[in-house]
């Protein structure tokens, strides 16, 4: 016997994940987590057992329901679904996953379309920032085609605005968590900063790298790698993350010069793999870091006059643009954040699972908590 659960997959930005209503799946965490690592088919390297991509852009899930908070349309848990060992985590964001949110609350009927297009206001139940999101709808349904082009993605689609109206500080409780625009942890000068996601941001030059390595190249110096997990693993607790051994926070990123045409170089690691890309809410932790006087961002990174500045965000496989809002005060503040993302729908029907798995459940729950 197995259990056949409601399940949509999408892309997300550069990612695909599962998306999955709250009320189909267990409240309690135990039985959740149960249920998304058989889904996703893990703990196997190749998730040859589930629908899970065997990469960590691919083992993500989207846990979507109606928001009972005032002004905000949806709640959205993320989930991370390790590939290789039975661990769910609901730490960090993903603005990657955030993007296909407002297509399938639209699609599931928690959200009503208006024609030409649906704002779709979204709150990150892992950390409580808050996102608008606006979504085609020309003719009262999602609209996936258009001519919207992001790196990491092949083709075109219906662009997707997102604003972030509150994302400082929002896993470790403010946007420098020591306080300091710099700090030196064995012996390298780094900016721990959270604007959306908990980043280390490196000069890939104090580390022996010229930032333009590609991901294979980072990937098999076994030593440099040793080194990045050490530094890592000291600034959690300075991170105010505690022991992040099992975390997938904080992320580790060098940064360099821009080489084309952009305003910053990066490698980022997702924490233990070099990204292809640059995950949405790491870019804009970068971005905001370029902003900080004398930190190692800055010393890299050409910065746009004007409190309005677009970032383009240099990764691996192409850039991110990055829309900052700069505040004046006793120093920069980011007073809004927005970038453009697109999604499309890949799959509708029901994910199936093994009795053992669905023990005990049956659908109707609320909103599983973290």
């Amino acid at each position: 016997m197995q259990s056949g659960i409601r399940c949509m997959i999408l892309r997300g930005g550069t990612s695909k994940g599962a998306y999955f209503l709250a009320d189909d799946l267990p409240v309690e965490k135990t039985a959740r987590d149960r249920i998304l690592l058989a889904a996703l088919g893990s703990p196997d390297p190749r998730q040859i057992d589930g629908i899970g991509g065997a990469h960590p852009l691919t083992s993500k899930v989207a846990i979507v329901s109606r928001s009972t908070a005032p002004g905000i349309d949806i709640d959205f848990l993320f989930a991370q679904v390790s590939v290789d060992r039975a661990k769910v985590d609901t730490t960090p964001n993903c603005g990657n996953i955030l993007a296909g949110v407002g297509p399938f609350a639209i699609e599931r009927g928690l959200v009503a379309a208006t024609a030409p297009s649906t704002k779709v206001t979204v709150r990150t139940v892992n950390t409580g920032t808050v996102a608008e999101l606006l979504i085609a709808t020309p003719h009262g349904t999602v609209e996936y085609s258009g001519d919207a082009r992001i790196d990491g993605v092949p083709g075109t689609a219906a662009p997707i605005p997102i604003n972030f109206l509150d994302a400082a500080g929002s896993v470790c409780g403010s946007l420098l968590p020591t306080g300091n625009p710099v700090d030196v942890v064995q012996g390298v000068p780094m900016t721990l900063i959270d604007n959306g996601m908990p980043v280390v941001v490196i000069e890939a030059s104090a580390l022996g790298k010229t930032g333009y390595e590609t991901p294979q190249e980072l990937m098999a110096d076994s030593a440099f790698r040793s080194r990045l997990e050490a530094i890592r693993l000291e600034v959690g607790p300075l991170m105010k993350l505690g022991d992040v051994t099992s975390q997938v926070v904080p992320k580790m990123v060098l940064v360099a010069p821009p080489k084309n045409g952009g305003h910053v170089s990066t490698r980022s690691f997702i924490p233990h793999e070099c990204h292809a890309a640059i995950g949405v809410f790491a870019a804009v932790s970068v971005a905001t870091a370029c902003v900080l006087p004398g930190s190692p961002a800055q010393r890299c990174a050409v910065v746009p006059p004007g409190p309005v500045k677009t970032m383009s965000v240099e990764h691996p496989t192409g850039e991110f643009t990055v829309r900052l809002e700069v505040g004046d005060g006793t120093g920069p503040v980011v007073e809004r954040a927005g970038l453009l993302r697109t999604a499309r729908l890949l799959f509708d029907g029901r994910v199936f699972v093994p009795a053992v798995a669905a023990e005990g459940f049956a659908a109707g729950a609320t909103m599983a908590a973290v």
